[in-house]
């Protein structure tokens, strides 16, 4: 199957960056979109930013013009560049993926297990 682990989160103060990366691994046969949801205590989990194999983006309106996403086909790695944070983006980060596993005949979507982003001061 396909395994997706994340890294890069942790504290930080308003008006600072972070950058989130992804990694997936296991038996891949293709990926297609990738991309972040995010998940702040009692509300929904929301979709954050997204880029499809061809690096089409696109973005939530809350992050426009201070995220950055990015990926990297060979690697198999999408990346979130976070600037400007403020508290209200403070949430728990799950990378996602719409991939085809070695021998599956379908697409499915995988989920990181997830990394805690806190802005505050």
């Amino acid at each position: 199957q396909v395994q997706l682990v994340e890294s890069g989160g942790g504290l930080v103060q308003p008006g600072g960056s972070l950058r989130l990366s992804c990694a997936a691994s296991g038996s891949i046969f293709r990926i297609d979109a990738m991309g972040w949801y995010r998940q702040a205590p009692g509300n929904q989990r929301e979709l954050v930013a997204d880029i499809t194999r061809g690096a089409s983006t696109n973005y939530a309106d809350s992050v426009k013009g201070r995220f950055t996403i990015s990926r990297d086909n060979a690697k198999n790695t999408v990346n979130l560049q976070m600037n400007s944070l403020k508290p209200e983006d403070t949430a728990v980060y799950y990378c996602y993926a719409v991939a085809k596993a070695d021998g599956s005949r379908r697409y499915e979507m995988y989920w990181g297990q997830g990394t805690q982003v806190t802005v505050s001061s």
